[in-house]
């Protein structure tokens, strides 16, 4: 493919705003995204189906399919963006930029850069007979709330043997990586005047009993739970945020905390929330104060593919590294639910996704497109 051309394609979805926050007020519907990729692949002959997501009527997913059968192969990526901040970009995030061997833009990497790789290597199929369907999959919220993938389970489509999620790992082979779950704990207390601490009941005070708790459940998870596999060889769970109280003169009579978790692979979401829940029930009834949990978003499990599995032995001989883990969470879990070997692996850095000056390298770009090319040879024909 020439590389204008690929350019051309980048550009045009760079300059869509996609972005997907928990915040109202910052989030966006991807549905010019998905209906720019609906239209080119619509044009190679593929079929095309749109699926909204239930309860957000401006998002939807892409579900593109080109060929029949029970087996096949589904290049998938998502179609939003993270929230990003316009004065630390040193270019339009949203007009593609070269510099350096570089395309500089809001999602380069992170990951509608992976949408023009696929449809190039589609391309060179289009007027081949398929054995086994080729299906481009394009997701809704994948940075907020993974409600795309979770639409895509609950109709159990699209169905296929084998996936290929395109997110940045450098053209690596990614065969596992780590959950994530985000909590919110409230505590509820009672404010009254400083001077006597009889007169209230320190939401404050009892949420550092709260923090050293979860701090010691850590503790016992990580002494629990091992992979060397990864980098960061534990389970982590991390205080990220927390606001209370309104006045130094004043006992708080309310805190609430924000922490993540990242499980292993192996480790179920439910039983850790259920764990925390009955700790927290523990220090409220010694305390005599209330204290609530809640999630943030329903949470992602860990991810695993067997090494001996074909589609990894495939990703590592067409690439030349053997399979690795990464920290960071993506929709395989999602998609290896459907009963299809799953694999994350696509162009680009992981390093510079969620932050100003986003670049995928030029020099990936053509070696992505053979790997897939390599990939539909081998499963669709």
């Amino acid at each position: 493919m020439p590389y204008t051309l690929y350019r051309q394609r980048l550009a045009e979805l760079v300059a869509l705003p996609s972005v997907s926050a928990t915040h109202a007020n910052l989030d966006m519907s991807n549905r010019p995204v998905i209906d720019l990729l609906a239209t080119w692949f619509a044009d190679l002959g593929f079929a095309i189906d749109i699926m909204p997501i239930p309860g957000k009527p401006n998002k939807a997913n892409l579900i593109a399919t080109l060929g029949k059968g029970d087996g096949g192969l589904v290049l998938s990526g998502h179609t939003d963006t993270v929230p990003y901040n316009e004065a630390k970009w040193q270019s339009d995030p949203f007009v593609l930029t070269e510099k350096q061997d570089r395309l500089y833009g809001l999602g380069s990497t992170d990951m509608k850069g992976f949408f023009p790789v696929a449809l190039a290597a589609a391309e060179r199929f289009k007027d081949k007979t398929l054995k086994q369907p080729l299906i481009i999959l394009a997701t809704a919220d994948e940075e907020s709330s993974m409600d795309g993938a979770r639409a895509l389970v609950a109709a159990g489509l699209p169905k296929a043997r084998y996936a290929v999620i395109g997110e940045p790992t450098g053209l690596r082979p990614i065969n596992m990586h780590k959950g994530m779950m985000m909590e919110a704990i409230t505590v509820t207390g009672r404010a009254g005047h400083s001077s006597n601490p009889a007169y209230g009941n320190s939401a404050l005070e009892a949420m550092q009993e709260v923090m050293t708790d979860l701090q010691t459940y850590r503790a016992e998870l990580q002494a629990a739970y091992q992979n060397p596999g990864f980098d960061v060889q534990v389970p982590t769970l991390n205080l990220g945020c927390i606001h209370g109280g309104d006045n130094p003169n004043r006992i708080c009579g309310e805190c609430e905390l924000h922490f993540d978790i990242r499980p292993l692979p192996g480790m179920e979401l439910a039983p850790l929330r259920e764990q925390i829940a009955k700790r927290l029930e523990a220090i409220a009834l010694r305390r005599e104060i209330n204290i609530s949990l809640r999630s943030l978003m329903e949470g992602a499990l860990p991810f695993a593919e067997p090494l001996d599995s074909d589609l990894i032995k495939t990703a590592s001989e067409l690439t030349g590294y053997e399979a690795e883990s990464v920290a960071f969470a993506t929709e395989a879990p999602f998609l290896q639910s459907l009963g299809m070997q799953t694999v994350v692996m696509g162009p680009g850095a992981i390093d510079q996704a969620h932050q100003p000056d986003e670049f995928i390298p030029l020099d990936q770009i053509q070696p992505a497109i053979r790997i897939l090319e390599n990939m539909i040879q081998r499963y669709c024909l």
